[in-house]
């Protein structure tokens, strides 16, 4: 099918300024993409890391700058019909997948506490192995923005820490490897009302394990999901200001910190008087 299905011309006619400008605008704010770039796609066949790629796709064909894209799905252990969908959305939106095969699924299912967690390290690893023998620099996932809210409430509420998803990393085991994440920027809910515009039905979580168990066990990400959802029926601003709390972070506010392992306390410095000097303190408003 020609490049230009309705899915594709969709994106930027009705989904311009939901999708297609908030992509552009995450690919430029944090400088996820650079002359000579060669980016591994990584897709998984569900509507996130889909609908990433063939931004990705659109994006290359502008000539602003060059960059070259090869687009990888990792089969970890699809059922037959599970593999032909990933394959007919591909072909509907135009994109050269490359599918590779894997045991993943198998070997997941033989850790008895923790598969999800051997599950997700497996993939990533053999996402950088097989980027770096494309000879790419970069893998892209199809995280959006509803993901980094989500990451941000988890590690607060469940891991006891400030923290966010980055837009960019630097791969620690793979030496030159950087991670990035095109969809920063976007809302899941554009993305699914994208998908159901265009009559596109993409993947769920394939896997066994999920399948079998998810009814039972629930999950913590999908706690924070119906917390979010409560929490936008009496601020519908509250998932953007959660994303901003991680760009507005008063150092000279928090009771510590740390870069790496590299750890600051606000009594290192503060008979010095340097936590109250050229700030304002917050408990001053409250004081009468």
């Amino acid at each position: 099918m020609s490049t230009d299905s309705f899915a594709v011309r969709a994106l930027t006619d009705r989904f311009s300024r939901d999708i297609w400008s908030r992509f552009r605008k995450g690919v430029k704010e944090y400088e996820l993409i650079r002359e000579g770039d060669r980016i591994a796609v990584c897709i998984s066949g569900g509507k996130d890391s889909m609908l990433m790629a063939e931004c990705l796709q659109m994006l290359s064909r502008l000539r602003d700058m060059h960059f070259e894209l090869r687009y990888i799905v990792m089969d970890p252990g699809y059922r037959p019909d599970i593999r032909q969908r990933i394959v007919d959305n591909a072909r509907e939106l135009g994109l050269p997948i490359q599918i590779y095969e894997t045991r993943i699924f198998e070997s997941a299912e033989r850790e008895k506490k923790h598969p999800c967690f051997l599950c997700a390290r497996l993939r990533r690893g053999w996402l950088y192995k097989k980027a770096q023998e494309l000879g790419c620099n970069k893998i892209a996932l199809g995280h959006h923005f509803d993901d980094v809210v989500e990451t941000i409430l988890m590690g607060m509420l469940y891991g006891s820490q400030m923290q966010t998803m980055m837009p960019k990393l630097h791969s620690e085991n793979y030496c030159g490897m950087q991670l990035i994440r095109p969809l920063y920027l976007v809302r899941e809910s554009s993305i699914i009302d994208w998908a159901e515009y265009c009559g596109l039905e993409f993947i769920q979580c394939a896997c066994r394990i999920t399948e079998r168990e998810a009814d039972v066990h629930g999950s913590k990400r999908s706690e924070i999901k119906a917390l979010l959802r409560q929490l936008r029926r009496v601020n519908p601003s509250v998932d953007m200001n959660i994303f901003r709390s991680a760009e507005n972070v008063n150092l000279q506010t928090l009771i510590s910190y740390h870069i790496g392992n590299e750890r600051h306390h606000f009594l290192d410095s503060y008979d010095e008087g340097l936590s109250i000097r050229g700030t304002k303190n917050p408990d001053s408003l409250t004081e009468s």
